[in-house]
């Protein structure tokens, strides 16, 4: 195996995720063949369908089995048919955690083409990105329920903020706003009302930044930034955030650049020690699932991400030029753009841009 090969293991998964991957891996073949990179591919067929055949998401050693891999493509989680609690806790989840997947990194540009739901907004306004912590904080599993179906009944979710966790996730986007032309780094917290993790997230968050004189600092309680993702999305560079903040915010970031469609992310474990997986924010979305007309940009861009991550910038940076130029006509735009394009018609288009 050469430098330029990789190995990818491809978990289609639920839903639209089994319309968009292809197109995804279409682009991939094509660029590859562009820059000399070759993929060897293993899909593996785990779902909400597995779960309902057996019991389990994966199978005992999935996790074992996607360690050789370079790099994990997924496409969605999830169906109606399988609470989410359990198909994410099955499979998502323990990926991210056991191959240390402590960073969600996602971007958020309004692309030439699309239309933001913001007055007045245009590209030069949505350009940011969302670094969100991955691995603990608030989606712990810490916790239970007593008095089950009582009048007694009570719950207890607990949440975990390690000096490890919220250090490593903080410093990792220091490192990112310092390669970026604004350093410009947003701590998104909630310590007036959250009375012992936030103000532990302050001070590790101040704590960090002492090392970082060059990076420009603000934090903005979880709210009223949400508003200002909204009212001023240009203030913003990069966002660091625990585990559901980043999760709400980086939901709400592609809302505001035009459509949750064309979203794309990556979960990174920065010391390589284990294989980072790249998926579209989308999710599963059994609404539309099997009409073929499925946003397949948001899986697109991740797999953009994918070949930055394994070191082929130049062919990051061509896919998602691919990507603007198809946009820029809206003949090819699907439903949630406003268009009547397919899936694979805007697939096939962004491979043939490329």
């Amino acid at each position: 195996m050469t430098a330029a090969d990789h190995k990818i293991a491809v978990i289609p998964g639920d839903g639209i995720g089994r319309e968009v991957v292809p197109e995804g891996m279409r682009v991939l073949e094509r660029v590859g063949g562009k820059f000399g990179i070759t993929f060897t591919w293993s899909e593996y067929p785990w779902s909400c369908e597995t779960y309902a055949k057996t019991g389990e998401m994966m199978p005992e050693d999935g996790i074992a089995q996607l360690k050789s891999a370079d790099a994990i493509f997924l496409g969605a989680v999830g169906f109606p048919n399988v609470p989410d609690h359990v198909s994410l806790w099955g499979l998502l989840i323990p990926i991210r955690r056991e191959m240390q997947q402590y960073v969600n990194l996602r971007p958020v540009r309004l692309l030439e083409g699309i239309r933001s739901p913001l007055r007045d907004r245009g590209a030069e306004d949505i350009d940011f990105v969302v670094v969100r912590e991955n691995n603990e904080g608030e989606y712990s599993e810490i916790g239970g329920r007593l008095y089950r179906d009582t009048d007694a009944e009570m719950v207890v979710q607990e949440s975990v903020f390690t000096r490890q966790g919220v250090d490593r996730v903080i410093r990792y986007a220091f490192e990112l706003s310092r390669t970026r032309d604004a350093r410009h780094l947003t701590s998104a917290t909630k310590s007036n009302g959250i009375i012992h993790t936030m103000p532990y997230w302050d001070e590790r968050f101040a704590a960090v930044a002492a090392d970082y004189a060059d990076i420009r600092t603000d934090q903005y309680h979880i709210d009223i930034l949400a508003a200002n993702f909204v009212l001023h999305p240009d203030w913003f560079d990069v966002v660091v955030g625990s585990n559901l903040f980043g999760d709400i915010l980086s939901d709400l970031g592609p809302a505001v650049a035009g459509t949750i469609g064309i979203a794309p992310s990556a979960n990174i474990n920065p010391e390589r020690r284990f294989p980072s997986m790249f998926e579209p924010v989308h999710g599963s979305a059994p609404d539309i699932a099997g009409q073929g007309i499925a946003n397949p940009i948001g899986q697109i861009w991740s797999a953009a991400m994918m070949l930055e991550h394994l070191g082929h910038a130049e062919a990051a940076e061509s896919v998602e030029r691919a990507i603007e130029t198809v946009l820029a006509e809206p003949g090819l735009h699907t439903p949630d753009m406003g268009g009547k394009a397919t899936t694979s018609e805007l697939g096939q288009a962004i491979a043939a841009a490329l």
